[in-house]
């Protein structure tokens, strides 16, 4: 079996932060290869400044570029609207029996894991690596179970923060990886 872990997440955009704890994910847990899975809508959230889904595949397959460690995966945009993690999942499962797949998700969605879709079949069948986001505290992460809380370098940096930093007119050149970067500055991405 290939461990495979998924780095669920919306990437609106991504940045170096998502890109560190990739990096880091693979160099210190257990899986060999990461797919970065794309949200179209994630239901949990607003899609208020959400840029469209190709845009995001496309910014995310940049910032990937030709690393053989990393994947893109779009599944979630052939899926059912709104996307639920534990549909995704079965669905990968299915369509690659050979791989074990594993989460990658940051300690603040723990906050809300028991408002997603089947959480307690979640917990129960998906082994989730978990790094720490700034805001979560010890006791909060110690009511989960199926869990590793890796040891991975606090990010404070966030894509609102990018969102924010490109509307007000700064320059975040060294927040992203230089092709995602050049594709938000030639389509103007972020600036009204």
């Amino acid at each position: 079996m290939i461990r495979t872990g998924l780095f669920f997440g919306s990437f609106n955009p991504i940045h170096i932060g998502h890109m560190a704890i990739a990096n880091y994910m693979l160099e210190f847990s257990e899986i060999e290869h990461l797919w970065f899975v794309v949200s179209p809508q994630n239901p949990l959230k607003e899609k208020r400044s959400l840029l469209a889904g190709y845009h995001r595949l496309e910014l995310t397959r940049l910032a990937v570029d030709d690393d053989d460690r990393f994947d893109v995966s779009d599944i979630e945009f052939n899926m059912p609207k709104p996307s639920y993690t534990i549909d995704t999942l079965t669905y990968l499962e299915e369509k690659h029996p050979k791989r074990e797949f594993l989460m990658i998700m940051g300690s603040d969605g723990l906050r809300n894991f028991h408002r997603w879709k089947n959480a307690s079949l979640l917990q129960e069948k998906y082994h989730r690596l978990v790094y720490p986001r700034p805001g979560m505290t010890c006791d909060e992460i110690s009511t989960h179970s199926n869990i590793t809380l890796m040891d991975a370098p606090l990010m404070e940096i966030s894509s609102s923060f990018i969102r924010d930093s490109i509307k007000e007119g700064k320059d975040v050149k060294y927040f992203l990886p230089p092709k995602t970067y050049q594709y938000i500055k030639e389509m103007h991405f972020y600036e009204k």
